[in-house]
């Protein structure tokens, strides 16, 4: 890059490892030389049975009946979606906020809060978009690591608070990759530290718990969600963050207004409509879940961690080298699942529940190579 250009950029973010992504399903499939139908795509934590039926009637209704309402900006302030979601959560609509994502959430919560050199608590092994998206805004990442168990060590977190003047906290519940639940008297201890406590709750309709309720009691609690995994609606990027209506209105003020496409929007109304048809998809996940962790802890090596999420972290006896033999091995036969190159999970592999004949493949194969 010409040295007149890279003046003008800041040099702090050249130095920055970017973020890896997950690869497209198609360019997976044109590396491996497998036509997409042999994909078995359990790295990403999707959900493998996809939207719901009203919500696809719903995308298609718009196509056939008012085709005009994409080449029309979307509603600023999503009306419909956030009362849509006020009678899912109970909360009231002045403490919904939508995003592209809850990871759009996840950077406007920082924009709000985190100037160059203040503090942010992290704890891992976790979703690592925290600690990324922290650096972009110069913040210091202050990493409390999770007990053996990958529990939230709460006494050092306090203490990381006390001594750095940390201001925020995310935390996953359940945690993605580990699948720990995060304790409803874990998150009250938090609460009463001088810091804005970010509950990120991808995975809580598979965990069957929340700390929904709390928002709007708590000042200092905000509670993401998303419509990615339990909804089946990841490629169309949909998320909602609760909080004290006091904290909202602050963020109303820097979110980007047309942040939500009309297709998301219609789609998740949709799929609250159709909450009965997802709760029974998200209990045939649950219960494969359990299915495939006892599969995969009878194999030898493997050590299958509890799991109230959608996936399951399982540590591999011959470490690093043998977890990545596994992923590759998998991926030569179309299985794709998550290797994480930390020094923490190094010998783990993690593997997104699919389809009950998905998962029959992935035990089959994994007792030819593990």
């Amino acid at each position: 890059m010409p040295a007149s250009i890279t003046g003008l950029l800041r040099p702090d973010i050249a130095a920055l490892e970017p973020y890896t992504p997950i690869v497209p399903l198609e360019t997976l499939a044109e590396r491996l030389g497998l036509p997409v139908e042999r994909i078995i795509k359990l790295d990403a934590n999707e959900n493998p049975y996809g939207p719901s039926p009203r919500a696809l009637a719903a995308l298609a209704a718009v196509e056939r009946d008012t085709p005009h309402r994409y080449a029309i900006y979307p509603d600023p302030d999503h009306t419909r979606l956030r009362v849509a979601l006020s009678r899912y959560i109970g909360q009231p609509p002045e403490r919904i906020i939508c995003g592209a994502g809850s990871d759009e959430l996840i950077d406007l919560i920082m924009r709000a809060t985190l100037r160059p050199g203040d503090a942010m608590i992290d704890c891992p092994p976790t979703f690592a978009m925290y600690s990324f998206d922290a650096a972009l805004y110069g913040a210091r990442v202050i990493p409390v690591p999770r007990t053996d168990q990958f529990d939230v060590d709460v006494e050092g977190v306090a203490e990381a608070v006390e001594r750095e003047g940390a201001k925020l906290l995310f935390l996953a519940a359940p945690n993605n990759p580990t699948g720990t639940p995060l304790a409803r008297a874990t998150v009250e201890r938090l609460l009463d530290l001088p810091i804005i406590l970010a509950i990120d709750e991808a995975y809580a309709e598979f965990a069957g718990t929340s700390v929904v309720d709390l928002a709007g009691v708590r000042p200092n609690l905000v509670v993401l969600r998303t419509f990615s995994k339990w909804a089946g609606l990841a490629g169309l990027r949909i998320g909602y963050a609760a909080m004290h209506e006091d904290v909202s209105a602050y963020l109303w003020k820097i979110k980007q207004p047309y942040n939500v496409n009309v297709a998301a929007e219609v789609a998740a109304i949709a799929s609250l409509d159709d909450l009965d048809e997802r709760m029974t998809t998200v209990a045939r996940i649950v219960t494969e879940r359990d299915r495939l962790a006892v599969a995969l802890a009878a194999l030898p090596g493997v050590h299958v961690y509890p799991s109230a999420a959608n996936f399951l972290l399982c540590r591999i006896a011959g470490g690093a080298a043998r977890a990545r033999a596994i992923r590759d091995s998998l991926a030569q036969r179309g299985i794709l699942i998550r290797y994480f190159n930390r020094p923490e999970l190094d010998d783990c592999i993690r593997i997104s529940v699919g389809r009950p004949e998905q998962n029959d493949v992935l035990l089959r194969v994994l007792k030819e190579v593990a």
